[in-house]
């Protein structure tokens, strides 16, 4: 799978209202051990994170991620805008995201996501 492919199956990994379906789409891509970090919380491993979204979902009934921008990549990491929507497509929050792929660019390791636009100076 290419990284395109990658990144979309994670997003759809938050966005599938169904457990199963989620759990397998995180892991077709998460490596073993791998880590995301945002600003409220840090989990290791597809099972950690995946109870971090199951508490996303029932915060945030039929809420789903939407990649908003291309992927820029160099060097084995990448990074992509992001945002989460309601059921009816209003923005709930934004970010962006910075991705550590594995040495042959099949799995995410690590994971970095930031909310809101950066500040001015």
């Amino acid at each position: 799978m290419d990284t395109l492919e990658l990144i979309n199956r994670y997003c759809a990994a938050w966005s599938d209202p169904q457990p199963e379906v989620r759990a397998a789409l995180l892991e077709s891509v998460w490596a073993p051990g791998a880590t995301y970090t945002d600003p409220r919380a840090h989990t290791t491993g597809a099972g950690e994170l995946l109870a971090h979204i199951a508490k996303v979902h029932a915060s945030r009934p039929h809420s789903r991620v939407v990649r908003t921008t291309a992927l820029d990549t160099h060097h084995g990491m990448l990074r992509f805008g992001w945002k989460a929507v309601d059921a009816a497509g209003a923005t709930l929050v934004e970010g962006i995201d910075v991705v550590f792929l594995s040495a042959d660019a099949t799995r995410i390791e690590r994971i970095a996501g930031f909310f809101g636009p950066l500040a001015p100076i």
